[in-house]
């Protein structure tokens, strides 16, 4: 591995992350130190995904090249293990261009899978394809509960609605193996040794109204015409995709199961729950650094030199 640094800019949703990264990406250039940003938002990664995620566009990218950004189609399923790998190999081929990689996103375990030295256990398609479809037809809960019975701990850290998360649980407890528990390695150890955590801070009683603001404002940009186009594309049938938080309400409006009020709300709803989860996660990072939204990104360069 080559000297290069590896920055995480993390934080909850609407926090500010994407800027930073610009900023810092620029501060460092000017330092003489080329960057290159790499994805790290789970539904990012999603071909036309760009409204209900708040993805920036080609545009607004200050020339600085992004990685992992609409690598995917909406069909197909975002696995962490597969994104792992993806990042990691990202990076090393910024490291090898003698440049710093500044990953930013604020999906947490994907986070983790890179920065810390995070190992996987092993798929099983045909369980998984059988637990998928018990929770299709009866729903988390009934799952939850048998996670719940047979490991405690990692019930506690699994959102009971996350059904996703419940399936690969159960599917790694049925093989035998001892789930990572959606969470941190007892004693993270970092993959890259010059690593930099930046968290992005927003106070809650702030971040709460912009959020809101956001989904009404992804309603009134257009989020319903870009669903549809993507359920041309077979975004019903993706595993992952359809359950994006505004995707799901959206899809819910069109299929006239929620009216549009009904949907914004919902989304706003989720999208502050997801905020409050995303903070707990990041803050076990034991080297994490909170920063305000327009830090000086020099200062951070400068500290890092």
């Amino acid at each position: 591995m080559t000297n290069g640094r590896l920055w995480a800019v993390v934080g909850a949703t609407g926090t500010g992350k994407t800027a930073l990264s610009l900023d810092l990406a620029e501060a460092l250039a000017v330092r003489g130190v080329p960057a290159e940003i790499v994805n790290a938002d789970a539904m990012q990664l999603y071909r036309g995904m760009d409204i209900g995620t708040a993805k920036l566009p080609d545009s607004e990218r200050r020339g600085i090249p992004h990685h992992l950004f609409d690598a995917l189609d909406v069909t197909e399923e975002a696995a962490v293990a597969w994104y792992q790998d993806a990042a990691r190999r990202t990076i090393a081929g910024i490291h090898e261009r003698d440049a710093d990689a500044i990953l930013v996103g604020g999906s947490g375990l994907y986070v983790s899978s890179v920065i810390f030295d995070f190992r996987f256990p092993p798929h099983d398609d045909a369980l998984r394809a059988e637990l998928e479809a018990q929770l299709e037809a009866e729903g988390p809960g009934v799952l939850y509960a048998r996670l719940r019975a047979l490991d405690p701990s990692t019930a506690e850290r699994v959102d009971p609605r996350n059904g996703r998360r419940i399936v690969r649980a159960l599917e790694v407890l049925a093989q035998g193996e001892a789930t990572h528990g959606a969470a941190l390695p007892e004693e993270p150890v970092l993959w890259h040794p010059s690593t930099r955590i930046v968290g992005v801070h927003v106070d809650r009683d702030v971040l709460v109204p912009r959020l809101d603001a956001r989904v009404e404002g992804m309603w009134a940009d257009g989020l319903l015409d870009e669903v549809e186009r993507l359920r041309a594309r077979g975004l019903e049938d993706g595993v992952t995709a359809r359950r994006a938080i505004g995707y799901a309400q959206a899809l819910a409006q069109l299929n006239g199961e929620a009216t549009e009020a009904e949907a914004i709300a919902e989304t706003q709803a989720l999208t502050r729950r997801y905020a409050r989860r995303q903070v707990s996660w990041f803050k076990r990072y034991r080297d994490l650094e909170w920063v305000a939204p327009g830090t000086d990104p020099g200062a951070l360069a400068d500290s890092s030199a």
